[in-house]
């Protein structure tokens, strides 16, 4: 984890993020409608997340290439007092080196700090290592979404007290 760095993501960052996203997605098969691999947001993600209740981070790799994201804004269509983790991506080589569990710990914290009570997320199925992260944080499964994402795709989700 010593090669890698997580910071707040800047307006620079921005085409870097909107690739790994697309990368990412289209590995897992989440293309089309229903993803978040088809929000607006994709393209402009510094811009999307400088509200006050809201904070979006990068990893970056030694040589300055940004490598992975991640972060939390409020719950559209939620309960004000519950954020949604979003856009936690990762490229293959910044995988297995903790640095999910850390941009999740950096999310958590930040999403505490802005006042949220909970945290829900949606994955899907067979994204495994990122089930399994999110439940060792002791995230719990849910039966159904909430809010009005428009993920209408996924088919795993999760909440957690913070």
């Amino acid at each position: 984890m010593s090669d890698f760095i997580i910071r707040a993501i800047r307006k620079a960052d921005n085409a870097e993020v909107a690739k790994i996203i697309r990368t990412v997605m289209t590995s897992f098969g989440a293309v089309g409608e229903g993803f978040s691999i088809e929000d607006p947001e994709v393209d402009q993600m510094y811009e999307a997340y400088q509200g006050n209740q809201s904070e979006m981070y990068v990893v970056v790799g030694k040589e300055g290439k940004v490598m992975g994201c991640g972060g939390f804004a409020p719950l559209v269509g939620g309960d004000s007092d519950t954020c949604e983790l979003r856009k936690m991506y990762f490229l293959p080589e910044a995988r297995g080196k903790g640095l999910g569990r850390k941009m999740l710990e950096m999310s958590l914290v930040g999403a505490k700090r802005a006042g949220f009570k909970k945290c829900y997320l949606e994955t899907l199925v067979h994204m495994k290592a990122a089930r399994r992260l999110y439940e060792k944080a002791g995230f719990l499964p849910l039966t159904c979404s909430l809010g009005n994402t428009g993920h209408g795709s996924c088919d795993s989700f999760y909440l957690i007290k913070l």
